[in-house]
């Protein structure tokens, strides 16, 4: 049985249909080839309250991998990491350090990020940039490690 995901694009002007979301499917897309089940992303609102919101309902209806794609920078509505640290019960600063240091050696902006990773209950949570280039970077960062977090929230034992 295939392990469930869940991807979370954070973006006022998605959400709104101003213009179509760009990094959502690319996340979707990696997940479904390493033989995750996913359906297609999930849109949202900036703002802290619409990504806890989606975060616990995607925790509810199951999913033990969930990938935040925006709001993660310095705009004034870039508010996800406020709202994923809500419902983290306990952060992997790794995971999001090497994600900060890839996006880094792209382009300095790439420092900017806050995106937070953590464990919710016996889910795993990232938050990425909401730039299709940093998802594509930054997938396979998530998904060398989700399988073996997933596999140590279910009890499993070191390798």
């Amino acid at each position: 049985m295939p392990v469930a995901a869940v991807v979370i694009t954070v973006s006022d002007r998605a959400a709104a249909g101003a213009r179509d979301d760009a990094s959502g499917p690319v996340a979707v897309a990696a997940l479904r080839e390493a033989g995750f089940a996913c359906d297609d992303p999930v849109v949202v609102s900036d703002g802290a309250d619409s990504v806890q919101g989606a975060l616990r309902a995607a925790l509810a209806a199951g999913a033990r991998l969930v990938v935040t794609t925006g709001g993660t920078g310095i705009g004034p509505r870039d508010r996800t990491p406020e709202g994923t640290v809500a419902v983290l019960e306990r952060e992997l600063p790794g995971i999001a350090e090497e994600l900060r240091r890839l996006g880094a050696a792209h382009k300095p902006a790439g420092m900017l990020s806050r995106g937070l990773a953590g464990v919710a209950g016996d889910a795993l949570v990232v938050n990425l940039p909401g730039s299709p280039g940093a998802v594509a970077s930054g997938m396979p960062v998530v998904l060398s490690i989700a399988r073996h977090v997933i596999d140590q929230l279910g009890g499993g034992d070191h390798p």
